[in-house]
């Protein structure tokens, strides 16, 4: 080819590449015009949708749960897009709440933001730890093992909130921490005058108060008795403290007290003792507490069930034993 000959072809050349060019950056910014619109769009999800995203999940791994979940169409799209916006490191796992037709773009700022679904889960006062330890085992959203079963007593009943996943023993720390907390701050502003010599025997009482009575409104008078028996270097007497001695805590006592339950010493058995028992006979709740720092001022030495869910309280052995023959005749019927 002669020299004038190729210089006649390099305008065709050039014109021909620049139109190639111009038609790349067009497809592509067709292509990226498309993908910006998939990425703002309504999603595919019908219905809201709870997914869970594991821990340790990458950006890939995500997105491909997100595809099988039906919450977007295109992977890609939402790779690129994390990517894009800067959020690709900053996805959380966790389950998390997909509302229905949300965006790829909406869907990065629920796992970003990290407002996972939460879960409740209530332990009931007045539970020994072992009936706390089986609740929490039987919660299919709790994981791990539970190896050691904490101290009767240790332990703050209440509803606490957690995250599927979230481990058993993560709940225990929750719970012990929880009432040292409160047991602190209670037994610092308690009332002047107890009998009680340090916050662990607080603890001990409160937990008798909190199997005696389910009624909270009961309880600082209830409690009021016992501040008044052991002020009198009395027997607390106390039935709880009777079953707990027989169990420990480990199941249910399945019977009635017996008279020879009453009369078999143990060293918690208040009929037979002359003092506290020598730690809490269940888990108590803040009621129980507040009950024994802050007990009702009364002169009531005695009381026993009335019949009707309460008790009926005495100040003399005379009227107790009036009340008992009573609440026989209403037990009997």
């Amino acid at each position: 080819m002669s020299e004038e000959q190729k210089v006649s072809t390099r305008p065709s050349f050039l014109k021909w590449a620049s139109l190639v060019f111009s038609l790349g950056i067009l497809c592509l910014s067709i292509v990226l015009y498309m993908g910006q619109q998939e990425f703002m769009a309504p999603g595919p999800l019908k219905k809201d949708l709870t997914i869970v995203i594991p821990k340790g999940s990458g950006l890939e791994k995500i997105s491909n749960i997100l595809k099988d979940e039906g919450v977007i169409r295109e992977p890609l799209i939402f790779q690129l897009g994390a990517r894009y916006t800067k959020k690709a490191r900053n996805l959380k796992a966790g389950e998390f709440l997909m509302p229905a037709a949300v965006s790829m773009k909406d869907a990065i700022e629920i796992l970003v933001d990290g407002k996972t679904v939460s879960y409740s889960i209530t332990i009931p006062e007045g539970k020994s730890s072992f009936e706390i330890v089986a609740i929490l085992r039987s919660n299919p959203d709790l994981v791990g093992e539970i190896t050691d079963v904490p101290e009767e007593g240790s332990l703050l009943p209440e509803t606490y909130q957690f995250v599927r996943g979230d481990s058993r023993q993560s709940i225990l720390d929750r719970m012990e921490q929880a009432l040292d907390l409160n047991l602190d701050k209670l037994w610092n502003n308690r009332q002047e005058g107890l009998p009680l010599k340090t916050r662990e025997e607080a603890l001990v009482l409160a937990s008798i108060v909190e199997k005696e009575t389910g009624i909270a409104s009961e309880r600082p008078l209830v409690a009021g008795v016992f501040i008044n028996r052991l002020n009198s270097k009395m027997r607390l007497q106390s039935d709880p403290t009777v079953t707990y001695g027989i169990t420990l805590g480990a199941k249910p006592l399945g019977r009635n007290l017996t008279r020879k339950d009453l009369k078999t010493p143990t060293s918690y058995n208040t009929y037979t003792i002359d003092r506290l028992p020598p730690g809490p006979i269940a888990n108590v709740g803040l009621s129980a507490l507040e009950a024994v720092t802050q007990p009702a001022k009364t002169k009531y030495l005695y009381f026993v069930a009335d019949g009707t869910g309460g008790h009926a309280f005495a100040r003399t052995l005379k009227e107790h034993n009036k009340n008992v023959r009573h609440w026989r005749s209403v037990n009997k019927n």
